[in-house]
């Protein structure tokens, strides 16, 4: 395998290798793609807001319903 060493001014025209990069010549023929490598995140650091509110999570936990999947099964055998 080549290695290649990249210079900062190139880096940045590369979007700093933070994303997915299509690679092309002068006419736009592409020659290849390059799929940088991301660093590593822990389940820990990711931060995700609920589009639910607590309440709207707890009332959806509190409500009955669904299925016993022996039933949900039954259903599907006679289509």
């Amino acid at each position: 395998m080549t290695k290649v060493e990249l210079d900062a001014s190139v880096r940045a025209r590369l979007h700093d290798l933070h994303e997915l990069l299509e690679v092309c010549d002068e006419s736009g023929r592409t020659l290849g793609y390059f799929h940088p490598i991301m660093p590593s995140t822990k389940a820990g650091d990711v931060k995700v807001q609920s589009p639910f509110s607590e309440e709207e999570l707890q009332r959806r936990q509190q409500q009955p319903g669904g299925r016993p999947l022996k039933q949900i099964l039954e259903d599907l055998n006679r289509q």
